[in-house]
């Protein structure tokens, strides 16, 4: 009994064979065109996403050199009208008179009209 279980049952070798026989015998060559047409889109896949990310490399590049020249000139300006209002300042402190010397000088010149 033992010999002929063993001839009856298929070993797990010949069953795969056996599966991959049907498999050639119902897909054919269609099989094999679409692993081909598979391995094809995995490779364009793979060409397109190295491009993507290329693209999104040289775009933060220019990201972060725009940002330096924005910032660059922002400084620049800030110290421009920083510098601008200190002049504006000076000019208004040297313009601006004191009250009491207004007084003095108008009394001074009221007492030369007089004499």
């Amino acid at each position: 009994m033992a010999k002929n279980d063993l001839k009856t049952e298929p070993t797990s070798v010949d069953a795969n064979s056996k599966i991959d026989a049907i498999k050639q015998l119902i897909f054919g060559e269609n099989m094999a065109e679409y692993s081909q047409e598979f391995d094809t889109l995995k490779k364009e896949l793979a060409t397109r996403r190295q491009e993507l990310s290329d693209f999104i490399d040289d775009t933060r590049k220019e990201l972060m050199g725009a940002v330096d020249n924005l910032s660059t000139d922002l400084n620049i300006r800030i110290s421009d009208l920083e510098d601008s209002l200190n002049e504006k300042t000076e000019t208004l402190e040297n313009k601006k008179m004191d009250r009491g010397q207004l007084g003095d000088l108008l009394i001074k010149m009221g007492e030369k009209i007089k004499s």
